[in-house]
């Protein structure tokens, strides 16, 4: 299967914003959007006029790697959400957040989505009592998540715990991290998704724009 392989920092350079790829360190001075906040290679501090193309399909890159999905799998999220009811860009952004990977981060029991992701496959987690090895499997309300008893002493996860103590919960999402466990209150829409999140605003607001991810999809 296909997957990206070179380094994490490069992603957040070129789409021009922190993605929070790679955990406790985004939030450290070692971070290389940090100290280059400007996209990789010989030409990336030029500065060029971007066409409506241009930001529509980096916003759509932005949130693919956000999620670090390749292509073809998120244009597949895409096409189920434009067949549900409700608006197209929020129903997206919902069955983003209701991936399985991206609901244990969010639950606070990885450091990132991608090391999140490697929980999921590694068979850590599980969802109202069986273990469930597949990162894009939605949760539904009412879902209870949890890490398995006997990997509840791994360091990784003891140390992702502590980290997320100290950020803003979500509201969709109550947890129980003594006990790493979480449940799925609602689902989340855009009301909240507010919290420690890429692209916030002044306000705490995402600043994702599904809309552009929309309008280069409907083409």
């Amino acid at each position: 299967m296909a997957r990206y392989t070179e380094a994490q920092c490069r992603i957040c350079r070129r789409e021009g914003d922190k993605l929070f790829l790679k955990g406790d360190r985004c939030y450290s001075e070692k971070c290389s959007f940090t100290r280059r906040g400007y996209a990789p290679g010989m030409h990336g501090q030029m500065r060029r006029k971007p066409t409506s193309y241009c930001i529509q399909l980096r916003e759509k890159q932005k949130v693919r790697r956000m999620y670090g999905m390749m292509e073809t799998q998120f244009r597949g999220v895409f096409r189920r959400a434009e067949s549900m009811k409700g608006v197209t860009g929020d129903n997206l952004l919902m069955l983003l957040e209701t991936r399985l990977d991206n609901a244990t981060y969010r639950a606070g029991f990885a450091a990132s989505r991608n090391d999140a992701r490697q929980l999921v496959r590694h068979g850590h987690v599980k969802v109202n009592g069986r273990r469930v090895n597949i990162p894009s499997y939605q949760v539904r309300v009412g879902d209870v998540i949890e890490i398995r008893a006997k990997s509840k002493g791994l360091k990784r996860i003891a140390e992702a715990v502590v980290q997320a103590d100290r950020k803003t919960p979500f509201a969709w999402i109550e947890t129980d991290r003594p006990n790493f466990k979480a449940t799925v209150k609602s689902m989340p829409g855009r009301e909240d998704f507010a919290g420690i999140l890429p692209g916030l605003d002044e306000d705490g607001k995402m600043k994702i724009r599904e809309e552009f991810i929309v309008e280069l999809y409907s083409k």
